[in-house]
């Protein structure tokens, strides 16, 4: 099943993970994507080896942003090597790269030189910073850009602890799904006008929208976004609490007032409908700490399981703490489409995290594995039509391995 990009013919410049991660998204969903790697590959090749010094026998952080890719390896530092890059531009659709901006001027590969050549190409530039400003430049993965300049990591920091520590790629993965429907909707703008355009988006940017609400407080009213706690939180009624099996359940009474009834008649505490301290709203965020005291020896009497029975019964708005290992056993993780099956180099398939959006027209699956470096480099150029002449001079100048 192709998907709704077939016929899109995409060249990826990136490393890491922020910009292929939105060619890996538009790669599972039908698009022809060419990954143009330096001679000594993607350095994401070698994270588990070179960067935690731990021996993996794959490196699944890879696969999920490059699986349904070609690669071609490319010295194209030399004038040869960045000839054959023009040379798929100028054939692409859409060209991503989250190399910083002087870099991609220095090569020629900014967007206006681009342009120039294929006025129909959608240029998807992911930075760190943006485009403008001081520091367009600066160097940045997502845990600096995203998590620690945007905000993010403060707001979810309690007085008296340490900022928590960002999981791997969590804003790159947010700039692959932005980008991926950027160059969608300047897909769609072509269509219009015969012509292409800049798209941009960069993890500072992204991780200010991800804390929005907390922004848009500060720009509107002043106000700072204020870390909260289990006992500190303005609704204690969506929060998390522990079971008799040291487990958690967090509660998801949102609109407070009218979940209320049904939290007390799952918990067998009546009375505390009346308490004055909890009463509204407003008393229950007055006397947070006091009502988190008595859900904690609540919640504690019975086991997740058993919770979960009661909760559901009573029309309890809940929802389990889970860990990575009940998450891939999750059935409804299956039902939603959060994996797919990908075809491995040595034959059959493997289980891997799906690209989060599906299409019921144009259904898309993972037609082939990951590539290893180089892997198409020669049938690449065939295509552009180098000939084996032509091939053998650029492997004796090292121009391509």
């Amino acid at each position: 099943m192709p998907g709704p990009m077939e016929g899109i013919n995409v060249v990826e410049l990136g490393f890491w993970v922020a910009g292929p991660s939105v060619g890996g998204v538009l790669a599972d969903w039908g698009a022809a994507v060419i990954k143009i790697e330096p001679t000594d590959g993607d350095p994401m090749r070698g994270l588990f080896v070179k960067g935690f010094g731990v021996d993996m026998p794959v490196n699944p952080p890879f696969e999920l942003d490059n699986r349904g890719k070609r690669s071609i390896a490319i010295d194209f530092d030399d004038a040869d090597g960045r000839a054959i890059v023009y040379d798929l531009l100028d054939r692409a659709d859409v060209f991503i790269t989250n190399v910083r901006p002087a870099g991609l001027e220095r090569a020629g590969l900014d967007y206006d030189s681009l342009a120039r050549r294929n006025s129909r190409l959608v240029y998807c530039s992911v930075t760190g910073y943006g485009l403008k400003g001081a520091d367009r430049d600066r160097p940045a993965f997502d845990i600096g850009a995203y998590w620690s300049r945007s905000g993010i990591a403060a707001a979810l920091t309690a007085p008296g602890i340490e900022p928590p520590y960002q999981r791997g790629a969590m804003g790159d993965h947010t700039a692959g799904i932005t980008g991926a429907g950027g160059v969608a909707a300047a897909l769609l703008a072509r269509t219009r006008t015969g012509k292409g355009q800049l798209v941009s988006t960069s993890l500072f940017r992204l991780g200010i929208f991800t804390i929005g609400w907390d922004t848009m407080i500060k720009l509107r009213l002043g106000a700072p976004a204020t870390p909260m706690t289990r006992t500190t939180t303005p609704n204690p009624l969506i929060s998390c609490y522990r079971t008799r099996d040291q487990r958690w359940i967090w509660l998801l009474g949102l609109q407070g007032d009218r979940l209320w009834p049904d939290l007390l008649r799952a918990i067998r505490r009546p009375e505390l409908e009346n308490d004055p301290r909890f009463g509204s709203l407003g008393a229950r965020r007055e006397h947070c700490a006091e009502l988190v005291l008595i859900l904690d020896e609540v919640f504690a009497t019975k086991t997740l399981g058993e919770w979960a029975e009661v909760l559901d019964r009573e029309g309890v708005w809940w929802a389990p703490v889970q860990t990575t290992e009940e998450v891939v056993e999750d059935p409804q993780a299956e039902a939603c489409g959060a994996f797919v099956d990908v075809p491995l180099a040595e034959g059959g398939t493997t289980r891997m995290v799906s690209s989060p959006v599906d299409f019921s027209a144009t259904r898309w699956s993972v037609a082939t594995p990951v590539p290893e470096l180089g892997q198409h480099t020669e049938e690449i150029l065939l295509e552009l039509g180098y000939d084996w002449q032509k091939i053998a001079a650029l492997k004796e100048k090292r121009v391509i391995p």
